[in-house]
């Protein structure tokens, strides 16, 4: 994804005091310590706070638990610079008026989403207060840490929406 002409970052997105909202903030941190060449961000508070964040990226990877009825820990991947994400995956998962989608679309109205926007989401089990992550969604931050990382080193290609395996 990167190339000497675009900056890109990687936005990892939730609260860490709700459980397995913190898992985009713990993806950030994964992917940090592993030496992306990326700026990495970790965002705790209304998602509409990444739009700064986004400024001047010529590509962003943005990451966030999310609520899709999917088996917990599933990592689900979307391409977001083209097409809005699919409605309803964030909104149940954010503990703001604002999700991820909501977001996204804000920075795309205001021209300061990036020509290359990937998502990953986490499907999330527990959202309670002073809750750690469970069991499942603590596998599928690494899942989704290891795909970070792959799609930062080219593009993933497959389709705009997709589940990834144990795999990755």
């Amino acid at each position: 994804m990167s190339s000497a002409a675009d900056r890109c970052v990687v936005i990892g997105v939730g609260n860490a005091l709700r459980g397995d909202d913190a898992a985009g903030l713990l993806v950030a941190r994964r992917v940090r310590d592993r030496g992306a060449d990326a700026a990495v961000f970790e965002h705790e508070g209304d998602p509409t706070g990444i739009l700064p964040l986004l400024s001047g990226a010529g590509a962003a990877i943005l990451v966030d638990s999310m609520c899709s009825r999917s088996a917990p820990g599933t990592v689900r991947r979307f391409e977001a610079g083209a097409a809005p994400l699919p409605c309803g995956l964030y909104r149940s998962a954010s503990t703001h008026a604002f999700g991820l989608e909501a977001a996204v679309e804000l920075a795309r109205a205001l021209d300061r989403l990036p020509p290359t926007v990937v998502v990953f989401g986490i499907e999330g089990a527990c959202f309670d207060t002073g809750a750690g992550c469970t069991p499942a969604v603590s596998a599928g931050i690494e899942r989704a840490a290891d795909a970070v990382l792959h799609e930062l080193e080219g593009p993933r290609g497959g389709p705009p929406d997709h589940a990834l395996d144990a795999a990755g």
